[in-house]
Parts: structure tokens; C-alpha cells; sequence
């Protein structure tokens, strides 16, 4: 039996996976509610993040690391968050974030191509429904004009599957990439903000929020609860993020997503869920849930 105090942590690190869950879903929202451009809100919004990240580290006396799987995940998380903001402004908050869910399927292609680690049979499965859902989105996008930023989405995709890729192995350290990803875009970027001339209220409101929120508290929360979350737990939960992030859009923005999109979201969010909880069983080595092995 897990005592008491054990338990409890296990509890808490469920509910941090959680919160870095909705936190990341407000990115959408609060993208659509800033009238700056997209690299200007990025700038913003990195630069913001990477003070969080920074004070974090400091606070907890963690280093940051240095090396060439740190810094190519760094560019990566430049990629992510920079078209992120390109495909909200270009497309639906539901197009983008489902679009980028896509990610695994670009991991299974890079391993496939870069390291000839050949995919299974539930491999070419899942990349085949994500395709499916991926063609609907591309027909929608024809028709609403979307079609630009759906490209977009699926870009930012390819870069959060370098993200996955660069934050595994021995020699990496996904913080460490994250806040040199956003310290860097930050600082590049934020200067553009100078050009724009809406600086109300609720537009610095949002901007700090995408910082302090979306990116720099999400990142932390989901760090430090996914040391304790089992895979499958955290797969799950994460999974609320392309359903939660359209639904905050419409509820508060007003954004409707067609019949087509909505189809091909549902194929594709269940398609990797189901992917994700099936790759962490695997690795658990046992078809139950990690919990009961604890």
C-alpha cells in the first residue's frame, strides 16, 4: 500500500498536470483577444514566460544546462510557440491546436527517417486516421479560406515533434530548452511590439497572461507534476487541451468551428489519445494503468 503522505503527492502531481493543462488552453483565447501581430504577441508573451521560468530556476537552484539536445530543442520551442501565434491569427483557435496536436505522428516520421527505427502495425495506423482528420481540416480550410493558416498549424506541429524528439535522452533537459527557446524569441521578437499602438487595458492584460499563464506557469506546473504523473495519466489529461481550447474561443471570442473541422478533430484528438495510452502501457510493461503497480 502507498502511505498516506506518498498518496498525496501523487494527488497533487495529478492535479499540476491538470492545471498545465488548462493553463495551455488559454493560448487560443488570449491570442484572439490581442489586435498586435502574431511575432509582436509572441515576443511579448516569450519574453514574459522566460522571466517566470528564470525566476523559477532561481528560486529552486537548477542550472541550465548546455548542449547541442538542449539547444536544438530550444529552436524547436521557438518553432512551436512561433507559428502557434502565425495560425491563430490566420485560422480557428480549433484548426490550429488540433493541427498541432499532430505532433506524434511527426515523431513516428522522423524516427522512421532519421534513426530507420521502422513503425508497427498501430504505428502506420494512427498516422493513417490523423491523415484522415488532417484532409478534412485542409477541405475546410479551402472553403473558409483557412487554407494558409492550417499550413501553419501543421508546421507547428512538425517543430513540437522536435521538441518531443530533443527533450528525451540522457543529454537533455527539457526546462533548460524551454527557457532558452522563449529567452531567445523573447528578445528577438518583443521589439516588434513598439510598431503597435493598441496598448489598453485588457491588451496588456492578455499579453501578461499569455506570459505569465499560457507559457511560463503552464511549463512549470507541467514539470513539476508530470515527475510523479504515470504516462498514461498525463497523456490523458494533456489531451483536454485541443478539446478545451476551441471551446474557451467560442464561449468567450465567439468563434464558430465548422461541421467538417469538428469531424476531423474528433478523429484525430482520439486517434493520438489512444496512440498516447497505448505507448504508455507499453513502456509500463503491464495492459493496467501504472497505478496499480504502485
Amino acid at each position: 500500500m502507498r502511505k498516506p503522505d506518498e498518496a498525496g503527492k501523487n494527488r497533487r502531481a495529478v492535479l499540476f498536470v491538470f492545471l498545465a493543462s488548462v493553463c495551455f488552453s488559454t493560448g487560443g483565447l488570449f491570442i484572439k483577444l490581442v489586435p498586435w501581430s502574431a511575432l509582436a504577441i509572441n515576443g511579448a508573451r516569450n519574453l514574459i514566460s522566460a522571466a517566470v521560468i528564470g525566476l523559477y530556476l532561481l528560486i529552486t537552484r537548477r542550472r541550465i544546462i548546455f548542449n547541442r539536445r538542449v539547444l536544438i530543442g530550444a529552436l524547436s520551442m521557438i518553432g512551436v510557440t512561433t507559428l502557434f501565434a502565425i495560425a491563430n491569427k490566420l485560422t480557428t483557435a480549433a484548426n490550429t491546436i488540433v493541427l498541432q496536436f499532430t505532433a506524434p505522428v511527426f515523431v513516428i516520421l522522423f524516427m522512421a527517417l532519421l534513426y530507420r527505427q521502422k513503425p508497427g502495425r498501430v504505428d502506420l495506423i494512427t498516422c493513417f486516421l490523423v491523415l484522415l482528420g488532417v484532409v478534412l481540416f485542409f477541405v475546410d480550410g479551402i472553403q473558409a479560406g483557412n487554407l494558409t493558416g492550417n499550413i501553419v498549424a501543421i508546421l507547428s506541429g512538425v517543430c513540437y515533434a522536435g521538441v518531443f524528439m530533443m527533450n528525451t535522452g540522457k543529454d537533455a533537459d527539457a526546462i533548460s530548452s524551454c527557457f532558452l527557446g522563449q529567452l531567445t524569441a523573447g528578445l528577438v521578437m518583443t521589439p516588434l511590439c513598439f510598431g503597435e499602438t493598441d496598448f489598453s487595458l485588457p491588451t496588456l492584460a492578455a499579453i501578461v497572461a499569455l506570459g505569465v499563464v499560457q507559457v511560463g506557469g503552464a511549463y512549470i506546473l507541467f514539470s513539476i507534476g508530470i515527475q510523479r504523473t504515470p504516462a498514461v495519466t498525463a497523456s490523458l489529461i494533456t489531451g483536454m487541451e485541443p478539446i478545451m481550447n476551441p471551446l474557451l474561443v467560442a464561449a468567450f471570442y465567439g468563434e464558430k468551428v465548422s461541421a467538417l473541422a469538428i469531424t476531423g478533430a474528433v478523429i484525430v484528438v482520439c486517434s493520438i489519445l489512444a496512440y498516447n495510452v497505448w505507448l504508455a502501457r507499453q513502456k509500463s510493461g503491464t495492459p493496467d494503468m501504472k497505478e496499480a503497480r504502485e
